[in-house]
């Protein structure tokens, strides 16, 4: 399978899944847009090896919070590509805290980036893709939106959101030969886990059937799965990357 002649955006691309999704994409003959929003020497550090894969590679900057600065990604990398074809909702943040004590600024900032976010990129993008008569959306969800964790009550809603957003959307596009599936990834051996306490990790592990975190590349390979052309029969779905940790 080859997503040759393909150009793929991919938001938050600049580090842990994001780049390891943007590299997958390019190693199968995608162009890449990579979106970041602050990280700019890490998004560079992308582009630099998705290019050294042979595919044309192209920094893209948005707050992915902002509908406006969605449109205009979106129209930016139609312009460049010529056309849009894969859509990879990553961009993400967490703003952990106990229910009781959390800041309202937190939920909603969480809610705006993860949740509100994949839904203007993919409204934005679904325009593209209708004109076309094709296109693959996946969206980042997590294990946390499945079945909930402690001190991450912002974070969980906002991925549980994502769930909801890929069934319906998958209903609206699919008579078009646009499908909408969705990625969710358990514990994932990242910069973000990584500032997880030590304690924190350790539960966490107890709860893996494999034993062991999970790698931003095993869950590219999954979200390359849905971009392939052979997955057009396969829409509205959750892909679970645990280690076993939702069963």
């Amino acid at each position: 399978m080859s997503l040759e002649g393909m150009a793929a955006l991919v938001t938050g691309g600049s580090r842990g899944i994001g780049r390891a999704v943007c590299l997958e994409l390019a190693r199968q003959g995608a162009a890449v847009a990579v979106n970041y929003a602050g990280s700019i020497q890490a998004a560079e550090e992308t582009v630099r090896q998705c290019r050294q894969l042979g595919v044309e590679a192209e920094l893209f900057q948005a707050d992915v919070a902002s509908p406006a600065a969605c449109d205009a990604l979106v129209a930016a990398v139609k312009e460049r590509f010529g056309r849009l074809d894969i859509l990879v909702n990553n961009a993400g943040i967490s703003r952990d805290g106990l229910l009781m004590t959390a800041k309202e600024e937190d939920f909603s900032k969480t809610l705006d980036t993860n949740l509100k976010g994949a839904y203007f990129c993919t409204k934005a993008a679904a325009k593209v893709m209708l004109r076309q008569k094709y296109g693959r959306i996946v969206s980042l969800s997590s294990v946390v939106g499945l079945r909930g964790n402690p001190g991450q009550t912002a974070y969980a809603a906002s991925k549980a959101g994502i769930l909801g957003l890929t069934k319906a959307a998958a209903k609206e596009l699919a008579g078009r030969d646009i499908t909408v599936n969705a990625v969710a990834p358990g514990y994932i051996a990242t910069d973000m886990t990584a500032a997880l306490p030590e304690k924190a990790r350790e539960a966490m592990l107890t709860t893996i059937p494999k034993g062991r975190p999970g790698t931003p590349e095993e869950v590219a390979r999954a979200v390359a799965f849905f971009a392939q052309r052979e997955s057009a029969y396969v829409t509205g779905q959750v892909l679970c990357v645990d280690g076993g940790m939702a069963v």
